[in-house]
C-alpha cells in the first residue's frame, strides 16, 4: 500500500482490485465447498438415522401385533403378551427417536451454507465501507 500523499496509477489500482476480488472469490468458494461438505456429512448421518428408525419401526409393529395375539394365552408369572409389549414398546420408542432425529438433520435449513452467506454479507459491507472511505479521501484531496 502507498502512503496517502502518493497516488497510484489506474492500472495498478485496477490490478489490485482484480487480484483482491479473485482471491476473495477463491476463498469464498473454498468456504462454501467446506460448509456444503460438512452439511452433506450431517445429511448422511440423518439419513442413516431415518433408515435405522424405519428398520426398528417395522419389527416393532410386528412385535406389537404378536403381543396382541399372545395376549390370548398367558404364561408363567408374566404373559407372553406382556413381554412382547415391553420389547415392542422399547423398539417403537427407539425407532421414533431415530426417525425424528434423522428427519431433523435432513431439513433444508440445516443444508444451507450459513457461514458462507454470512461471510459474503460481511465482505459486501466491508467493500462498501472501503469504497465510501476511498471516495471520501478522494474528495478531500
Amino acid at each position: 500500500m502507498t502512503p496517502l500523499g502518493h497516488s497510484r496509477s489506474i492500472p495498478d489500482l485496477f490490478s489490485d482490485v482484480v487480484l483482491q476480488f479473485t482471491t476473495l472469490l477463491r476463498k469464498e468458494g473454498q468456504l462454501a465447498r467446506s460448509e456444503i461438505s460438512e452439511n452433506i456429512g450431517r445429511a448422511t448421518a440423518g439419513l442413516s438415522l431415518v433408515i435405522g428408525g424405519a428398520v426398528l419401526l417395522i419389527p416393532a409393529l410386528v412385535i406389537l401385533f404378536q403381543a396382541g395375539v399372545a395376549a390370548l394365552a398367558p404364561a408363567l408369572g408374566i404373559t407372553a403378551a406382556a413381554s412382547a409389549l415391553i420389547v415392542g414398546g422399547i423398539a417403537l420408542v427407539l425407532g421414533l427417536i431415530f426417525l425424528l432425529m434423522g428427519m431433523n438433520r435432513l431439513k433444508i435449513k440445516t443444508m444451507m451454507p450459513d457461514k458462507t452467506i454470512h461471510q459474503l454479507q460481511r465482505d459486501a459491507t466491508v467493500a462498501k465501507e472501503q469504497a465510501r472511505h476511498r471516495h471520501d479521501l478522494h474528495r478531500a484531496a
